[in-house]
């Protein structure tokens, strides 16, 4: 199956288009077909992947390049351990304050840890997985961060991915590489806020929500928010017998949380 199945469309569209942070013009993927792996493991069982377009980089090192109409396709890797103050942000499409404030709002690892330490999932993997919220040409995404990525996954023995973008265009492209771990043979789950994008990409799995750019797995320093989110999504996981996209019941529930005045 063609991770881009309209190529030719794409890469004219694409060397049309003038640029621009606003993304005026540009041709977004839509895809109709996607591939499916089922969940193997019950989630208890599952080691986890954890995958951020947040554009996080350690302090004092490189950031992700911003400025390249192509984007910058580097992979980074970091142990879970790495402190949030550690933590500086290449953002292009999404503002990074809620993100300082409270990382799990785009890298939720507490969270994660949380559902560890209780046997909501097996574990989450040792490291995790950082990537640019800028990256135009698809055909970069699909062609050489999704394989290098998916034999990362597989190196470290990942059960199932979770995808969590930051920027409009980062829906897209975890979106994509969803589609080409999910190829690869490991199951995905992609977090999204942009149900338009998320449905045009056709990602194996998504739950989406209305909820904000920038904050796509919550919102910041609302602990309990933000296991809402992961907990229905990553439950579907399991539930999902073919491709499709659900909308998460967070919204609904935090309306009741705040009439209450509980937070």
């Amino acid at each position: 199956m063609e991770l881009i199945e309209k190529r030719g469309d794409f890469l004219s569209g694409f060397a049309r288009w003038g640029g621009g942070d606003n993304l005026a013009g540009y041709p977004w993927v839509e895809n109709v077909y996607a591939p499916f792996t089922p969940v193997r493991r019950a989630l208890p069982m599952l080691n986890l992947a954890l995958i951020s377009s947040a554009g996080a980089y350690i302090d004092a090192t490189q950031p992700f390049d911003l400025a390249s109409r192509d984007g910058d396709t580097e992979i980074r890797e970091f142990p879970i351990e790495i402190e949030a103050a550690d933590l500086r942000y290449a953002a292009k499409g999404f503002d990074t304050k809620a993100v300082i404030e409270d990382r799990n709002v785009q890298i939720p690892i507490e969270r994660l840890l949380e559902y560890e330490a209780n046997a909501v999932i097996g574990r989450l993997n040792d490291v995790w997985w950082s990537l640019s919220p800028w990256i135009p040409n698809a055909t970069r995404v699909v062609d050489e961060m999704a394989p290098r990525l998916a034999e990362r996954l597989a190196r470290y023995e990942v059960s199932a991915a979770l995808l969590i973008p930051a920027s409009r265009l980062c829906h897209q492209t975890m979106g994509l590489l969803a589609r080409g771990i999910e190829a690869a043979g490991i199951p995905t789950m992609v977090i999204s806020v942009d149900k338009g994008i998320s449905e045009n990409i056709r990602a194996p799995r998504t739950a989406y929500y209305n909820g904000e750019i920038g904050s796509v797995a919550g919102k910041p320093n609302w602990r309990e928010y933000q296991l809402r989110i992961l907990d229905e999504a990553l439950r579907w996981t399991e539930t999902f017998d073919q491709p499709g996209s659900r909308k998460l019941a967070v919204d609904l529930e935090t309306q009741i949380q705040a009439a209450r005045g509980e937070r």
